[in-house]
C-alpha cells in the first residue's frame, strides 16, 4: 500500500482509542475501509491488536491530528520516515508451488517440453519450481509415472501467470540464433554494374603489301612463254 503508515489496523486501533478523527480521516490515513474502521471502533474488527501510536513512531505528528480534528474535511498526511530502510532482496529460485498443486507439475513440464522445446531447463524451473533432476526423468521417460502424464498447460494449472511464460519465451527467443533465410538472387552493386572492362578495338586483319607491277617485265615474262610455246 502506498503511503499507508506502518501496521495500518494497529495504527487505527489507537487513532479510534486516542482521538476524536471521523471515521472517514482514519480510513483515509489507514488505506482501511469505512466499515472496517467501524468495526473497529464496535470492537468487530482487529480483536487482540495492540494500537500503535504513529506520533511516537514519527508517522504523524500532533499538530496534525489536532488540525484534523478541528475541520472533518481535512486529510492527514503521513510524514516521511527520517529512517530509510533498504528494499529487500528478491530471492532468486525456483517459484514456490502449493503442496495440492505439486502432483500437477510433471503433466505441466511434459506441456512445456513439447509446446515449446526452445525453453532452457533453468526456464522451466523458474515456471513451475521443480527441479532439474525431474526434467530429465521426464525428458528420458524414465520418471515413475510417465505413463500417466498428460501435457497440460501450466497457466490453466495455476503454476505460473501467462505474463510470466511469455516472458520466458521471448527471453528464449533472443537467446536464439535467427535462421539464415534464403532471399534468392540478389542485384549486384552499383559500382559492378556500371564498371565497363577495357576492351581494345577490333582492327581487321592486315594484308600483305603486294608489291608494284612492273608492265615490262609482265610483257616479257608473257613473250617469253609465247617463244617457248612455238618452238615446240
Amino acid at each position: 500500500m502506498a503511503n499507508a503508515p506502518l501496521m495500518p489496523k494497529a495504527t487505527a486501533v489507537w487513532l479510534v482509542e486516542n482521538t476524536a478523527l471521523s471515521f472517514d480521516q482514519i480510513a483515509e490515513f489507514c488505506k482501511l475501509h469505512v466499515l472496517e474502521v467501524k468495526g473497529i471502533a464496535d470492537g468487530e474488527v482487529a480483536q487482540g491488536i495492540k494500537g500503535l501510536d504513529p506520533v511516537s513512531s514519527g508517522q504523524l505528528s500532533r499538530e496534525e491530528i489536532d488540525r484534523a480534528e478541528k475541520n472533518p474535511n481535512y486529510r492527514l498526511k503521513l510524514q516521511e520516515s527520517r529512517v530509510r530502510l533498504p528494499e529487500p532482496k528478491r530471492r532468486r529460485g525456483p517459484r514456490y508451488t502449493p503442496v495440492s498443486k505439486r502432483q500437477d507439475r510433471p503433466n505441466a513440464i511434459l506441456w512445456l517440453l513439447r509446446n515449446h522445446p526452445e525453453l532452457k531447463d533453468s526456464q522451466i524451473m523458474r515456471l513451475v519450481g521443480t527441479t532439474k533432476t525431474t526434467i530429465e526423468a521426464i525428458k528420458e521417460r524414465t520418471h515413475w509415472n510417465a505413463q500417466n502424464l498428460t501435457p497440460m498447460d501450466p497457466v490453466t494449472l495455476g503454476l505460473c501467470s501467462q505474463i510470466d511464460l511469455d516472458i520466458e519465451v521471448q527471453r528464449s527467443s533472443k537467446d536464439r540464433p535467427a535462421a539464415a533465410v534464403d532471399q534468392g538472387a540478389t542485384l549486384l552493386p552499383a559500382d559492378v554494374t556500371t564498371a565497363q572492362e577495357y576492351e581494345e578495338p577490333y582492327t581487321a586483319p592486315r594484308r600483305p603489301k603486294e608489291d608494284s607491277l612492273d608492265l615490262e617485265t609482265v610483257f616479257a615474262k608473257l613473250g617469253g612463254a609465247r617463244k617457248s610455246d612455238i618452238e615446240e
